[in-house]
């Protein structure tokens, strides 16, 4: 019995289907999610769909029942993930799970970025608590760039202050497809997998990319970390939030989202994602 924590958001839903298409029964699979409403589609795929929220050990205790593997997809709640991941690891603990995979970040024991820590503290509580796992350190998703594609191309310009640090981003698909394989692979606790995709570009490599795509051009500008989360609250993003992205832009610029180690393709069988093919899934 495999459980796929936060099943309703777009990580979650895609590793559910990637375990669905490698025929892993759906009565073998667990779909825990706040809002079972949301994810009515997976019960009419016979995948079991049980409410589980992180904030919420007892619904969590419930959703464990009889699970034998667990896919701790990472919260999107910044800055309560620690305590929201620990719950799940206590609850995977008691029910004596074979297997605990997380969704990490790329080289989180020696990322610049701040979103790292919460990571590094979930890998630690991993640690100490004992229950066999995996860590699946996610690079990049290219759809944390391509979901803005349009409006960059509308507005001629990609704003950001990663200066000519590299990204090695993959789809969220390409992960789900790791997740799988790791999921329905033997021998995997113990194992750390830095995931990341096979081609690194800039950003300004990525603005040349929405040019020839799209026929218009695009440039790319650099910013001050200060000043490009100002243009990020100005547009309607949260202060925390912006000031993340902007965090997390200067730890590209370190290094901190780039890996040549190919990985996350030797892993899935196949290359990864290239960015331009997500550029025109994304322009339509």
């Amino acid at each position: 019995m495999i459980l796929v924590t936060g099943a309703s958001g777009q990580l979650g839903q895609l590793i559910i289907a990637s375990l669905l298409a490698r025929g892993v029964a759906p009565e073998t699979i667990v779909a825990a999610v706040r809002s079972p409403s949301k994810v009515t589609h997976l019960s009419e795929r016979g995948v079991q769909v049980r409410q589980a929220d992180y904030n919420d050990p007892s619904t969590l205790e419930q959703a464990f029942a009889g699970v034998t593997r667990v896919m701790l997809v990472s919260s999107s709640e910044v800055g309560q993930r620690a305590a929201q991941h620990q719950n799940v690891i206590a609850a995977a603990k008691a029910a004596g799970v074979e297997l605990l995979a997380y969704t990490s970040i790329l080289h989180a024991d020696s990322s610049p970025l701040a979103l790292a820590e919460e990571h590094r503290a979930t890998e630690a509580a991993l640690k100490a608590s004992g229950v066999p796992h995996v860590l699946l350190r996610n690079g990049w998703y290219s759809e944390n760039y391509t979901m803005s594609a349009a409006m960059a191309v509308e507005h001629g310009a990609v704003l950001g202050s990663a200066g000519e640090g590299q990204y090695a981003t993959a789809t969220r698909a390409d992960y789900a497809d790791a997740a799988t394989i790791v999921l329905t692979s033997e021998q995997q606790a113990g194992k750390i997998y830095e995931l990341a995709g096979d081609e690194a570009f800039t950003l300004s490599q990525y603005a040349a990319y929405l040019s020839q795509i799209s026929g218009k051009e695009v440039v790319y500008q650099d910013l001050p970390e200060a000043e490009y989360a100002k243009v990020l609250v100005d547009i309607g993003l949260p202060e925390g939030f912006a000031n993340i992205l902007a965090d997390s832009d200067v730890g590209a610029s370190k290094g901190g989202l780039f890996d040549d180690s190919h990985t996350l393709s030797e892993l899935i069988g196949r290359p990864t994602t290239p960015i331009q093919d997500s550029i025109k899934v994304a322009l339509g």
